[in-house]
């Protein structure tokens, strides 16, 4: 692994176990038995390592909404996964999300990159909902603004669930990860035609 994979690594770690308020590049260093001068050699601030790491998470998450996005004939079932990896992917770089008010704050960037994701994946979220239609999994009467307030409510959700299970739920990383999916799945129910919604009754509800 080459050094500044090394302390990507290191540091999303370090971020998730400790907080992105309690860790220092000097942190991350003395972890990885090396010189701070060598880890700024890479990255001159912590803020330039969250950069980059909030890449990463969008660039899992690109491909995870790619995926789904090409499935012609979508069923419950790849609802179900992509949600439930949707919710790994995000507790893999929790901290993001705990921490989610103070990184925007400290990196600008983030905070633009932030704006202009949530404005595309709402579009890329209709489009699977009226995929889903398309194929008989969402009822086909469901109002347009229905739809909307659906993508907002996950959205809310996703950037929300992490802060609930800290501080209320207290799950380990199987359970939480399980428990949250169910909870957004909960909110396609109403949208499901009769036959959808035994299916999920009899394979998803625990």
């Amino acid at each position: 692994m080459k050094t500044k994979d090394k302390i990507l690594s290191k540091a999303l770690e370090l971020f998730n176990d400790k907080g992105y308020n309690n860790i220092t590049t000097r942190h991350i260093a003395a972890e990885l038995h090396m010189s701070a001068g060598n880890l700024h050699y890479h990255f001159k601030h912590s803020e330039d390592i969250v950069k980059v790491l909030f890449s990463e998470l969008t660039l899992k998450m690109d491909e995870l909404l790619n995926e789904m996005k090409k499935r012609e004939n979508k069923t419950l079932e790849d609802l179900y996964k992509f949600t439930y990896s949707t919710c790994e992917i995000f507790y893999s770089f929790r901290f993001i999300f705990i921490n989610f008010i103070d990184i925007l704050n400290q990196n600008p960037d983030i905070e633009s990159k932030y704006e202009g994701i949530n404005f595309s994946r709402k579009e890329e979220f209709q489009l699977i909902f009226s995929g889903l239609q398309k194929n008989h999994i969402f009822q086909k009467d469901v109002p347009h603004f229905i739809i909307e307030g659906l993508v907002e409510q996950i959205f809310i959700i996703a950037d929300n669930w992490l802060t609930h299970n800290r501080l209320i739920s207290k799950l380990n990383p199987k359970e939480a990860v399980q428990h949250y999916t169910l909870l957004q799945m909960n909110l396609f129910y109403p949208l499901l035609n009769k036959e959808q919604q035994k299916l999920y009754e009899q394979h998803y509800i625990r």
